[in-house]
């Protein structure tokens, strides 16, 4: 994995989508310029069975045909079943040593909102660590409170290479203060599902980077 490949890390399931088929705006997204996809099927009305296993594969499939990084939020067998080029774990998932055991050189990404948590992640081999909630959001409803850039801040200047996402609230308004803050890359959920003009969307979070 490549640092840039976070810059702009879409994250989408069915649920986040409204009036609009959700394939489509993946695809938008990708010929746009995303530089990540997770695949995050949780909340009200999800997929599940093989229909949740078959949009995987579709979104997937679309990835690969952009040369983007398809990421599994969570599900390590899914993941490992579609050789899938990496998961992405939380706290609350399965430990981050037995993820890594199970999923060998595959992407690993693990949020964190502590210390201790980024110790853990790093200590087992995390290619990324994903932080925040930065804003308030609306995408989680489970979500811890929003953290502001204090410390992702702090985890910059400790670790310098180490490859950051932010999370949590990201709009096209206030990007700019995290990139300044030191991360890599955005994660955002909202502000692409949502968008009406998801190319401008795209450019627009993409200006802050170049």
């Amino acid at each position: 994995m490549k640092r840039d490949d976070l810059q702009l890390y879409f994250i989408m399931g069915t649920s986040n989508v409204l009036n609009q088929e959700p394939l489509n705006v993946l695809e938008k997204a990708l010929q746009s310029g995303i530089t990540m996809f997770q695949y995050r099927e949780k909340g009200l009305n999800t997929l599940t069975g093989q229909a949740y296993e078959d949009f995987a594969r579709k979104c997937q499939k679309l990835c690969q045909q952009y040369h983007v990084p398809f990421i599994v939020n969570d599900d390590v067998e899914l993941a490992i079943k579609l050789r899938a080029d990496g998961v992405h774990i939380g706290q609350k998932d399965l430990p981050v040593s037995m993820v890594r055991k199970k999923i060998g050189n595959m992407i690993l990404g693990v949020s964190v909102h502590s210390q201790a948590e980024l110790q853990t992640a790093l200590q087992y081999g995390a290619d990324y660590v994903g932080i925040g909630p930065i804003f308030s959001t609306t995408s989680k409803s489970d979500a811890k409170p929003p953290s502001g850039t204090d410390f992702l801040q702090q985890v910059r200047i400790q670790y310098p290479e180490l490859p950051i996402v932010a999370i949590g609230g990201i709009n096209c308004s206030n990007a700019h203060t995290v990139f300044k803050a030191g991360a890599d890359g955005i994660a955002v959920i909202s502000a692409i599902c949502q968008s009406e003009d998801i190319s401008n969307t795209v450019s627009t979070f993409k200006s802050f980077v170049e």
